[in-house]
């Protein structure tokens, strides 16, 4: 009996597999929307004085735009990096990672690339994500956020937003 089960759920798998999508349309931030939400980000943070790294993700969590500032501290290349991941790998601010209760996050903050650092947004489209952006050297972190919030307000249109 369990044989015939398992036949017969494997016939309707495989019937359902064969007739499956094998093409999908993805959603991403391009190149030229990557660079003016970068762009618009550091005009910002110079604005208020603030020499900044600022590192944009695409909607696979790779690298699109990395702007690092005249005299800005090396580590905030990484640091930025690693909010924006933070940020794209939650779906929410790199920050609301360290409100979050600390026994289940244990293994993973000691994922490669995560901080509850604030300065890293998501960028949806909708309720789609579609990259990230992380900003590193402004005195706070809730600068860095404010001058990542600049430059996706400055793209919000081209996102449907």
């Amino acid at each position: 009996m369990y044989l015939k089960k398992s036949l017969a759920f494997a016939a309707a798998l495989s019937c359902g597999l064969a007739s499956a999508q094998a093409l999908v349309t993805e959603r991403g931030l391009s190149l030229t929307a990557a660079m003016e939400l970068a762009t618009a980000s550091l005009e910002r943070c110079r604005a208020d004085g603030y020499k900044v790294t600022i590192t944009v993700l695409n909607r696979h969590a790779r690298t699109a735009v990395v702007l690092s500032d005249d005299g800005v501290n090396p580590h905030t290349i990484e640091n930025s990096l690693r909010k924006a991941y933070t940020a794209f790998t939650t779906r929410s601010p790199s920050v609301e990672l360290g409100k979050r209760p600390q026994p289940g996050l244990a293994g993973f903050m000691l994922l490669d690339k995560i901080t509850p650092g604030e300065g890293g947004l998501p960028i949806f489209a909708g309720k789609e994500l579609v990259g990230s952006i992380g900003i590193s050297g402004a005195p706070g972190g809730e600068k860095d956020s404010a001058c990542a919030q600049v430059g996706i307000d400055r793209i919000a249109k081209g996102l449907g937003n």
